[in-house]
């Protein structure tokens, strides 16, 4: 069986290695695979294995020997489902991985928009401390969250870990989008819409995959609808976001602040302008990245190349 993994690096930058799966069948691993050499490194393969390089309908036409697709992450939109259901080959993603990984992650982001860290350990070691006539000082008064009202969009796995996680801090918390499945368990809670949810809130985090009929639904007017002294966060998927009009937002004071661990094309564009925006805190896609948390993904990879083996796919997407 010839395995071909097609991006690896960031699963396994030298960390967390490839033994298991290479057990499995001939494997060849490539850090990176630039859009016009997947055909010639997938070529013969049964198995590939991605992360974010695309498998396309015509891609995966001229794959002839292709059948089983493992996707290195929840998300699966790198591939056309639809064709690879059509061709007879399943497509297996890792459900769960990142849950603790990624709600903590929203927490950082959220107490940095909360008490601006980076801002004042910069400005104390820039001597204003030092200069300062009172014994504290502040470039931005802290906000407390307790009593506040988390709004999450999207109650899956990350996004009850994140409820659980703001009840902590004493917030409210109320959730909108997908499927209202069994009750969260925390309190208080209450599902409600996301035109309710946006004007609501004074957090607002977005934990929903990114399909086809969502892209780009954090948009103008749904953006009019947030208070003033409103956070926005979002860990899901860049696309899910108008960045332009978040950025208008942002710089007229529409909303407080925002926080992004994603962007509709990454690596992030030069030209992307949230790179300009008012209280926007941006990191490079990492609130999935512990070591814990790849661990995880690589020993429900090396299960869903078993599973396929064997048989008896699992966790199959289409």
């Amino acid at each position: 069986m010839k395995i071909v993994v097609l991006d690896g690096y960031t699963l396994n930058p030298g960390d967390n290695p490839w033994d298991e799966l290479a057990q499995l069948g001939a494997l060849t691993v490539y850090d990176r695979t630039p859009s016009d050499q997947i055909i010639g490194r997938a070529a013969g393969a049964q198995i590939v294995l991605t992360n974010k390089t695309l498998l396309t309908a015509e891609t995966l036409r001229q794959l002839s020997q292709l059948r089983f697709v493992a996707v290195l992450a929840t998300g699966y939109n790198v591939v056309d489902v639809g064709a690879a259901r059509a061709r007879g080959v399943p497509v297996s993603n890792v459900p769960e991985y990142g849950t603790d990984s990624v709600a903590q992650h929203v927490f950082a982001l959220l107490l940095e928009l909360c008490h601006h860290v980076g801002l004042h350990d910069r400005a104390v070691k820039n001597g204003e401390w030092m200069r300062s006539v009172d014994f504290c000082f502040w470039k931005m008064p802290p906000v407390e969250l307790n009593g506040l009202t988390m709004g999450i969009v999207g109650l899956g796995r990350t996004g009850r870990r994140v409820g659980m996680l703001a009840q902590a801090f004493g917030m409210n918390v109320v959730a909108a989008g997908g499927t209202r499945r069994d009750d969260p368990g925390f309190r208080p809670f209450a599902w409600t819409t996301i035109p309710a949810l946006f004007a609501t809130a004074d957090v607002i985090s977005l934990h929903c995959p990114l399909t086809a009929d969502n892209a780009r639904f954090v948009n103008r007017d749904l953006l009019r609808r947030v208070k003033p002294s409103a956070f926005f966060i979002n860990v899901a998927r860049g696309g899910l976001v108008d960045e332009a009009a978040l950025t208008v937002a942002l710089n007229a004071g529409q909303l407080a602040g925002a926080a992004v661990d994603v962007a509709s094309a990454e690596p992030m564009a030069a030209d992307n302008p949230l790179v300009q925006a008012r209280n926007c805190f941006i990191t490079p896609h990492i609130a999935w990245a512990s070591l814990a948390a790849r661990r995880r993904l690589m020993a429900t990879t090396v299960q869903n190349v078993q599973a396929f083996i064997a048989g008896r796919p699992i966790n199959v997407v289409n």
